[in-house]
């Protein structure tokens, strides 16, 4: 074993990791290819670029992203405190002077003795272009070799170098790595109105025969093990919703994006301005199904399908978009049944290389078929700057805990670092990247109807628990 942990990229999570590692008296090579190599979308030299918002998001421990944030205050996080130092004026937001902030974290890593950071590229395959990301076999990769040798965390960010991302698909065994983000909104199951909305598999109401809108009604209330909720549109509401759907206003895609981006997915406004009807006979199609309001079958339908295995998200079926966020709220709350939803992530289109962790990571981040390999930040599906954050932290903390021969700590669920953790490592047939949001922690005991008392309630019991953990550490 090396007298080191290697840490592979020198953003917000490789930062986080590195020091985490560092402060227990490990060293750490913390290894960068800037500023001798950028990626499509990086500029700063410094470690810990901020590339798009400069806000970390609101500071209100009601609010899922705050609530990360207390939780990584409490433990320590070197990123979120230097964020605090270098804050800007933003309400109750924590934005950050990006360049202020990128200064500060490198020179904190730099006066670490523990941390050596090393500003050279990982990866030795030799790729023509994004989409050869493929295994070749008998391939020498230097990710595997540092693996073999010592504890290596890969934290390497959304625009992974296309030839560290295939060693990373040889080492994962994935014949590629999910290259281009185009998810579907996900939504709280809780905030969709069931009065409008009906359980039910496309043609299953057909199968039986029923003499009344009643029998409907009773043919829905047992479709508990169905696996779709279905939000039916008569031609009025489907053809608002279509107008303002093809007249919405769309996220502007960086150059680098744009020639890869609709080649293997179409985003809904874009296929609906193809034409008035072309959704309904793409993923909107109501054939199969009769709404149990009315007896008849819907001039259109919007499909839910289940998220989580706790079954309290939700997501949109076809609905990958690159509308704006405010937009996307405003439009597709106009189908029956969302217009008070709650969405706990919204539908995006954009490069994102992140691995499957759900089947590969377990919930330290870990790689499972590899003792030494642990992977954090983007790359693992967490969505946003505080995620990738706590990501690293806790993957610093854990492979600290291997190095040393103790046991590894996996945080309680009921915290949102533990939430966080726990998404990314529970098998999943359509996992997709996931921010911080309340719809991830476990439901509290009886249902509290206020949404702010909900919240309030979710997050003191995340601090509550984890301030008990710490109690028991420091005896």
């Amino acid at each position: 074993m090396k007298e080191y942990i290697t840490v592979i990229g020198g953003g917000l999570a490789g930062c986080e990791a590195a020091y985490q590692i560092a402060k227990r008296g490990i060293k750490v090579k913390l290894y960068e290819m800037k500023p001798k190599n950028f990626s499509a979308a990086h500029s700063n030299p410094d470690l810990a670029e901020i590339v798009c918002s400069n806000s970390l998001k609101s500071n209100l421990h009601t609010n899922a992203c705050g609530l990360l944030k207390e939780e990584l205050r409490l433990l320590d996080s070197l990123l979120i405190r230097v964020a605090d130092e270098t804050a800007v004026p933003a309400g109750q937001a924590l934005a950050v002077d990006r360049d202020k902030f990128s200064k500060r974290v490198t020179e904190e890593i730099k006066k670490m003795e523990n941390i050596e950071v090393i500003y050279q590229e990982i990866g030795n395959a030799t790729v023509n272009n994004v989409d050869d990301i493929l295994v070749d076999e008998g391939m020498y990769s230097e990710l595997e070799e540092m693996a073999e040798e010592g504890i290596v965390v890969v934290a390497t960010g959304p625009l992974t170098s296309d030839k560290l991302s295939k060693e990373i698909a040889q080492i994962t065994g994935q014949d590629k790595l999910y290259f281009y983000d185009a998810a579907a909104p996900i939504l709280e199951k809780e905030s969709i109105d069931m009065n409008i909305a009906f359980w039910g598999e496309r043609y299953e109401q057909e199968r039986e025969r029923v003499e009344s809108v009643e029998d409907w009604k009773k043919r829905i209330q047992f479709q508990k093990e169905a696996s779709y909720i279905n939000l039916p549109m008569n031609q009025e509401e489907y053809e608002a919703f279509w107008t303002a759907l093809v007249n919405a206003e769309i996220v502007t895609l960086h150059e680098f994006e744009k020639k890869e981006i609709f080649e293997g997915c179409m985003p809904i406004e874009v296929m609906a301005k193809r034409g008035k009807d072309t959704l309904r006979f793409g993923p909107l199609k109501p054939v199969g199904f009769t709404d149990p309001r009315t007896g008849r079958r819907p001039y259109a339908i919007v499909q839910l399908r289940q998220d989580n295995s706790e079954g309290n998200l939700f997501n949109m079926v076809g609905f990958q978009t690159n509308l704006k966020f405010g937009e996307q709220q405003r439009v597709f709350g106009m189908i029956p049944g969302l217009r008070n939803t709650e969405f706990v992530k919204y539908g995006v289109m954009h490069r994102n290389t992140y691995i499957n962790s759900s089947k590969l990571l377990d919930n330290t981040y870990h790689l499972k078929s590899h003792s030494n390999i642990y992977f954090a930040g983007q790359l693992t599906g967490v969505e946003g700057y505080v995620e990738s954050i706590a990501s690293g932290l806790v993957v610093g903390l854990n492979a600290s805990k291997q190095y040393l021969g103790e046991e590894k700590m996996a945080f309680p669920e009921i915290t949102m670092i533990g939430a966080l953790s726990n998404y990314i490592a529970t098998q999943n047939d359509n996992f997709q990247p996931m921010n911080a949001n309340f719809g991830i922690l476990p439901s509290l005991e009886g249902k509290v109807k206020d949404k702010k008392l909900r919240y309030t309630k979710l997050a003191d019991r995340a601090l509550d628990k984890l301030k008990e953990i710490l109690r028991e550490c420091d005896k």
